[in-house]
């Protein structure tokens, strides 16, 4: 483990929590001060490796590799025809992505960025077919249907509660 880069604050006031936060490029892991040494360790060990992983999903998952993943998925499924902005944003709460056609600009939920690749590539796909077909018509569903994975991954959006289950409607 990477050590050089990390601050360990001990508290007495902390009993069970444990916390990290980076300040001036440091990250600083929040323990509190009753622990023995070899837990001590185990955590502080464990808060880098999550950090490490969460930093290293924020890199996989950013707008630049969304763009170049979009890019692939356009070539594929529209050869190449789409001319379209993508980016990840932080306010779909209740929706995976939206799409405006007027001005072809694609916004896909930061919630889908950490959800396996397949349900991805699904939601990149939907919102650039409502760039040819705004609508959800049986044009738009055939192109998006030529994803082998629509279905399956339909079925994981319903599951994590992202998508309404038409059966239930």
């Amino acid at each position: 483990m990477d050590y050089k880069n990390v601050k360990i604050i001990r508290s007495e006031r902390r009993k069970k929590t444990i916390q990290t936060k980076y300040v001036d490029g440091k990250l600083c892991i929040y323990l509190p001060s009753g622990l023995t040494e070899a837990e001590e360790k185990k955590w502080i060990d464990r808060m880098i490796k999550k950090n490490e992983n969460r930093q290293r999903k924020q890199k996989l998952n950013s707008d630049d590799s969304l763009w170049k993943r979009a890019q692939d998925l356009n070539k594929i499924y529209f050869g190449g025809n789409l001319d379209f902005d993508i980016k990840y944003v932080t306010n779909q709460n209740s929706r995976f992505g939206s799409c405006t056609p007027e001005n072809m600009v694609v916004r896909i939920s930061d919630r889908i960025a950490n959800m396996p690749r397949w349900v991805r590539d699904y939601v990149i796909i939907h919102e650039l077919a409502h760039l040819l077909y705004p609508d959800h018509s049986k044009k738009f569903w055939e192109k998006v249907n030529q994803y082998k994975y629509t279905e399956r991954a339909k079925g994981y959006l319903i599951a994590v509660g992202m998508m309404p289950d038409k059966n239930k409607q």
